[in-house]
């Protein structure tokens, strides 16, 4: 298949398939490696489920990839961060959540690349100025951190705890809720006065979700974050 009717493909299937339906239709398809240059052009779709079962698919087929020849998902890992470069000159759209979902789904290149995320999030680092991916940072350390105690350990080794306070107060209520989820992830006991301040905020939005979109809002999520943290 051609990759201009490839990329058709690969963004019909995530548009009119259920999750996983639509992950075994494209491993069945093509080899990882080809998938890729169609799942990065959807990670900027503005069609939810095409973006987001485009985070899945990326994970699962870096995650092969690494499997099979671990330096390509190296590879693919630096592409994610030039892409997040401002001297890129693009935006680095879905590049966040890409990076935590690949992350999440192989620990050999969470323990290599982890702390480039939290970089993200500083800003004496690379830090991301944009609210929109501001969004997928949060998404991206929450999906990471709740993946595996080991993944939760790697993250609070490079303080991502501490890094995560700003973005309890952000001006966007994503970014808030999405970094309540963090922060109870974490554990973090510092961020408790600004979770209980958000129990206040009912702003709602959709969470993605290991195939799943389900409503939430800013309260319900530091609601959970403090349950999660007097456990």
């Amino acid at each position: 298949m051609r990759l201009r009717a490839l990329n058709k493909h690969v963004a019909a299937v995530l548009r009119e398939l259920p999750f996983s339906e639509a992950m075994t239709r494209l491993e069945a398809d093509e080899p990882p490696k080809r998938l890729l240059k169609p799942l990065f052009s959807c990670l900027c779709s503005g069609e939810e489920q095409v973006k987001w079962f485009a985070v899945s698919a990326v994970g699962r087929a870096v995650t092969a990839m690494a499997v099979k020849e671990f330096e390509d998902a190296r590879v693919v890992m630096r592409r994610f961060m030039w892409m997040l470069n401002d001297e890129s000159g693009g935006i680095g759209w879905g590049a966040p959540e890409a990076m935590g979902e690949v992350m999440a789904c192989e620990p050999r290149l969470a323990v290599e690349y982890g702390h480039i995320l939290v970089a993200f999030m500083r800003e004496d680092g690379f830090f991301l100025e944009l609210e929109s991916l501001q969004r997928g940072l949060m998404w991206g350390l929450g999906r990471m951190a709740a993946a595996s105690s080991d993944n939760r350990r790697l993250l609070l080794k490079h303080e991502a705890d501490n890094y995560l306070l700003p973005y309890l107060r952000s001006a966007d209520a994503v970014v808030r809720g999405l970094a309540a989820r963090a922060a109870g992830l974490f554990g973090r006991p510092a961020a408790r006065d600004d979770l209980r301040a958000l129990c206040n905020d009912r702003t709602e939005f959709t969470l993605y979700d290991n195939g799943q979109f389900r409503p939430t809002s800013v309260s319900l999520l530091a609601a959970q974050a403090l349950r999660r943290d007097s456990d």
